[in-house]
């Protein structure tokens, strides 16, 4: 049997600065999230924020979106500053900096204070964290161990008659990441993916990831499992459910379906783990204390970092105006998110409501001391347009195109119907279409 403790020390680090007593205030937290349609998702981030509130009762905590959910990123910041809050801590819900950490977020803070004179002061993401690699342990052997002691086997796990339990070294792991244009947040899963392996004794560990990036979850478990281990846990470093999370399990469920000798074990996502939130309340006192640095010498938007050179002093500016405030809730789901809404990888077509705070506004100056920014740098051509810049591997025969093959999707959703069936043994052909996925 697989042990599932882990340490439960989640006591506030002493020496730190007091909340209540903090320079600027009276004080107040925002928690910046991305946004969903998915209503388990709002509901679960709203859970999260809840239990950083209990954390951090002395003042009040807000949280906010920058797309599809509300309440928006400001009107978060305007329900601190109707509590009489002078100075805002704000977290960005983040596991790794990528452009929504560096770009959106930033920008949307910006622009308020600007706009208000609020005192933002920025933190980083969750990133490479020993609390952050613990919780994913726990989720990782509280699969294993239901997997033992499973009988018969939840749907889209394969348990061979034959299968009893197995050294974990005989084990491989599958980490899933959600896929980014930002080498360094990729960079990071994969270490995520070795601390986990080598720390819990997993006999191998791949990295792939859900979407923009490659190996793809479908085409790289299709590698995996070629390097002959009975039993693949597939894991997604993820904070909350999604269309992403259901998207993993429909595309393992595909490489099981052609693997019956083979045992595939989901393992859940992080979700509101004590020691997630406890990250939280460690990046909160990062900000106080103003120990707030990123990894800026990986950062594509400040260094020369190979086959991104171009993207060096990027315009810090954010992609989401267009969808900010868009709340309407997915209807095609009970609640749990089952992928219905892009089962190519690609949202269903729907109308583009724009938000009444749709303003591009330009970043005003504002008091230096504030440390919410990310610049980039200087000497970029900033007359282009407020498109991304192009991923220079979304052509990968492993990435992204591999969502757009119609024979793929049309044998997805035969399967996933049915709740059997048998896939062709290779990805299909890559078809035309860049199939990126959205922020």
């Amino acid at each position: 049997m697989v042990s599932s403790a882990v340490p439960q020390d989640f006591s506030h680090s002493p020496g730190l600065p007091s909340l209540e007593a903090a320079e600027g205030g009276p004080l107040g937290v925002l928690i910046c999230g991305h946004g969903s349609r998915n209503r388990l998702a709002v509901a679960e981030f709203a859970q999260l924020a809840e239990a950083l509130r209990e954390l951090v009762p002395e003042v009040p905590v807000a949280h906010g979106y920058l797309e599809f959910a509300r309440p928006i990123l400001r009107e978060g910041l305007d329900s601190l500053r109707s509590q009489g809050v002078k100075r805002v801590l704000a977290v960005p819900a983040m596991l790794f900096a990528a452009g929504h950490a560096k770009n959106d977020i930033p920008s949307v803070l910006n622009t308020y204070a600007a706009e208000t004179g609020l005192r933002i002061d920025y933190g980083r993401e969750l990133g490479v964290d020993l609390k952050m690699i613990q919780a994913a342990g726990a989720r990782i052997r509280e699969a294993l161990a239901a997997a033992e002691e499973a009988a018969p086997p939840s749907p889209g796990q394969v348990r061979p008659a034959q299968a009893g339990p197995l050294p974990i070294n005989e084990t491989l792991l599958v980490v899933v990441g959600r896929g980014s244009s930002d080498p360094d947040a990729n960079s990071n899963v994969a270490k995520v993916t070795r601390m986990l392996v080598e720390g819990l004794g997993f006999g191998w560990g791949e990295t792939v990831y859900s979407g923009v990036t490659f190996p793809l979850v479908e085409p790289g478990l299709r590698h995996a499992v070629r390097l002959g281990f009975r039993r693949i846990v597939v894991f997604p470093y993820f904070l909350f459910s999604g269309v992403l999370v259901s998207r993993i399990r429909q595309h393992t469920a595909l490489v099981a379906a052609d693997h019956p000798e083979l045992e595939f074990i989901d393992a859940s996502y992080l979700g509101d783990h004590p020691l997630v939130v406890e990250t939280f309340r460690e990046r909160v006192d990062e900000v106080l204390r103003g120990d707030t640095q990123m990894n800026c010498s990986l950062c594509k938007y400040r260094a020369q970092v190979l086959g991104f050179e171009l993207e060096v002093g990027a315009p810090q500016r954010s992609h989401h105006h267009h969808v900010e405030g868009l709340s309407e809730a997915c209807t095609l789901c009970e609640l749990e998110c089952t992928g219905a809404c892009q089962p190519d990888g690609i949202p269903l077509a729907s109308p583009v409501i724009t938000s009444p705070n749709h303003d591009h506004h330009q970043h005003g100056d504002h008091d230096p001391s504030h440390n919410h920014d990310h610049h980039h740098g200087s000497g970029y051509d900033h007359s282009h347009g407020h498109g991304h810049a192009p991923y220079p591997q979304a052509d990968h025969p492993l990435g992204p195109r591999t969502l757009t093959a119609s024979n793929q999707v049309q044998r997805l959703r035969n399967q996933i119907a049915a709740g059997s069936g048998s896939a062709a043994a290779e990805p299909p052909a890559p078809q035309d279409g860049d199939g990126l996925v959205p922020g």
